[in-house]
C-alpha cells in the first residue's frame, strides 16, 4: 500500500524535497502531496531586481506543477496539525477547512518579515518577502516621484523624496541599491524632483553592514553605496514610524513617506499552529537528521526549522536558498530510509559562499573562500543565479532578459493601479486583510460604504 508523504510548503525546501523523493522512491510506492499557498516557487534572491524594475516578475517565479513528475499540488494555507491522528489541516483557496492524512510529514513553511514591537512599524512600513511586496515597493518609488512633482512646498516634497531602508544585511543592501538605480534612471522625467534631489538612508542596528561577510567586502559595499549618495547609519535603530517620518535611536527624526523593513525574518506564523516543539526563535526543534523532536514521522527544514549548522557547531543553519535546497535533498534520502529505502544520514552541508549584487555591474562575493568585488563578483553573482534557478527554459529567459536590460532604460510605468491601498507589514501578516483593503478602496472609489472587517 502506498504511503502518504505530505509536504507543507512550496518554497525551496519543500519543492526540492519533493523533486528528490520523486527520483528516489519506486513508482507508486508513495503518494506525495505538496501543500502551498501559491502555485509557484519564488526565487527570492532575485526579488530586489523586480523591485528595481530590471526583471519581470515572471522570471523569478517558477510554476510548481512544471517541476513535478507525479506528485500532487494542493493550494491552501496550513492551519493546524494533529500528530496523534496523523493529519494536517489546511484552508483551501475557497475557504474550506480540509484534513490531509500522512504517514510522513515534512514542514517547510518558510518565513515572513520579522515584525518588531516598534510603534507604527507594522502599519507604516512595507516588508520584502513576497513578489507582491517587491512590486508594491517599485510602484511606491515611482508614485512618490509623481506626487512630489505636483507639490509646491519643498519640505512636503522632501517627505516623498526620502527613502529609508531598515536593515543592513544582504537584502537591505540589494534593495536600496536597486530602487536607487530605478529612481536615478527615471529622475530626468521629473524636473522638480531632480532639482530638489533624492535622499536615501540605510539604517543598520549593528556596527557594520552585512555582518556575515568579511569586513573588507563590507567596507567595499559601504563605500560603493556612499559613492552613489546613500547615507549609511550604523549602530542605529528605528524607534518609531509614522505616515510622514521615522524616529531614529540617535535622536533624529527623518521626514519620509517610504520605509522598507528588511531587518530580519521570522518563521511563518503557521508554524505556531502545528503544536510542535519550538526554540526561542520560534523555529521548530529538529535534530541533525531534520527530524522533529519527539516525532518519528514529522520532519522540518528551511527557514522555519532550527537545523544544526555543520559549519558552525552550536549554531543553526542560516536561512538561505543554498541551505534549503541541500536540506531538501538530504531529507528526501531520510524519508526514503523511513520508508525502507536506504539509511538515514545527518545534514552535513557547509556554506559554499555568498554573493551580493549591488547593481551597476558591481557586487561582492566570497566563493569557496575566494573574495571578489566589483565586476568579477557581479559576473559570478549572475552566473550563480543562472545555475541555481530551476528549469532550463527559465534560465534561458533570464539570460535573455539580462541581455536586453543592458541596452535599454528601465520602464517608469506603474504596474499596480493607483487606487489600490498601501500594503503594510500588518496587512500582509493577516491572510484576509489585503482582500478587505482592496474591497474598501473599491467601495470608496464608487461612493459606497466600505465593508466591515
Amino acid at each position: 500500500m502506498a504511503r502518504n508523504v505530505v509536504v507543507a510548503g512550496g518554497g525551496f525546501a519543500g519543492l526540492y524535497t519533493v523533486r528528490a523523493l520523486e527520483r528516489m522512491l519506486p513508482p507508486y510506492s508513495a503518494k506525495i502531496t505538496i501543500i502551498s499557498e501559491s502555485n509557484f516557487l519564488l526565487y527570492s534572491p532575485l526579488l530586489p531586481a523586480v523591485a528595481g524594475g530590471t526583471l519581470n516578475p515572471r522570471h523569478v517565479t517558477v510554476p510548481i506543477r512544471e517541476e513535478l513528475d507525479h506528485a500532487q499540488l494542493l493550494i491552501g494555507r496550513v492551519a493546524g496539525c494533529d500528530p496523534e491522528r496523523r493529519t494536517l489541516e489546511f484552508v483551501s483557496v475557497e475557504g474550506e477547512s480540509v484534513e490531509r492524512p500522512y504517514d510522513q510529514l515534512i514542514v517547510a513553511l518558510g518565513s515572513v518579515s520579522r515584525n518588531l514591537p516598534i510603534p507604527g512599524l507594522a502599519d507604516n512600513a512595507v516588508g520584502f518577502k513576497s513578489i507582491l511586496e517587491a512590486l508594491h515597493l517599485r510602484d511606491t518609488v515611482l508614485r512618490s516621484l509623481e506626487i512630489a512633482e505636483t507639490i509646491d512646498e519643498p519640505q512636503v516634497r522632501a517627505q516623498h523624496l526620502t527613502y529609508v531602508v531598515a536593515g543592513g544585511g544582504y537584502t537591505g543592501v540589494e534593495v536600496i541599491a536597486e530602487i536607487q538605480d530605478l529612481a536615478t534612471e527615471v529622475l530626468h522625467l521629473y524636473p522638480r524632483c531632480a532639482a530638489q534631489g533624492l535622499r536615501w538612508l540605510l539604517v543598520e542596528a549593528g556596527e557594520h553592514l552585512m555582518r556575515e561577510v568579511p569586513e573588507d567586502l563590507a567596507d567595499f559595499t559601504a563605500a560603493e553605496l556612499r559613492r552613489r549618495g546613500v547615507e549609511i547609519l550604523t549602530g542605529t535603530r528605528l524607534e518609531g514610524v509614522t505616515k510622514t517620518s521615522v524616529q531614529l535611536s540617535n535622536g533624529d527624526e527623518v521626514p519620509t513617506r517610504t520605509v522598507v523593513w528588511t531587518a530580519g525574518i521570522a518563521p511563518s506564523p503557521a508554524t505556531q499552529q502545528l503544536g510542535l516543539p519550538l526554540d526561542e526563535h520560534g523555529r521548530i526543534k529538529v535534530d541533525a537528521f531534520m527530524r522533529v523532536a519527539g516525532h518519528d514521522d514529522i520532519w522540518a527544514i528551511g527557514d522555519c526549522a532550527g537545523v544544526p549548522d555543520p559549519g558552525n557547531p552550536g549554531e543553526q543553519c542560516p536561512p538561505t536558498a543554498q541551505h534549503a535546497m541541500r536540506q531538501g535533498d538530504r531529507l528526501a534520502h531520510n524519508i526514503a530510509a523511513a520508508l525502507g529505502q536506504g539509511e538515514r544520514k545527518p545534514f552535513t552541508f557547509k556554506t559554499l559562499g555568498m554573493v551580493v549584487d549591488l547593481g551597476r555591474r558591481q557586487a561582492v562575493a566570497k566563493i569557496f573562500g575566494v573574495k571578489l568585488r566589483g565586476f568579477p563578483a557581479w559576473f559570478c553573482a549572475r552566473t550563480y543565479h543562472l545555475m541555481a534557478i530551476p528549469g532550463i527554459r527559465r534560465r534561458i529567459r533570464l539570460a535573455i532578459e539580462w541581455t536586453v536590460e543592458l541596452f535599454f532604460r528601465r520602464d517608469s510605468a506603474e504596474w499596480i493601479p493607483a487606487r489600490l491601498p498601501r500594503l503594510s507589514l500588518a496587512a500582509l501578516r493577516d491572510p484576509g486583510a489585503v482582500e478587505v483593503l482592496v474591497k474598501s478602496a473599491s467601495a470608496e472609489q464608487h461612493g459606497e460604504r466600505p465593508p466591515s472587517g
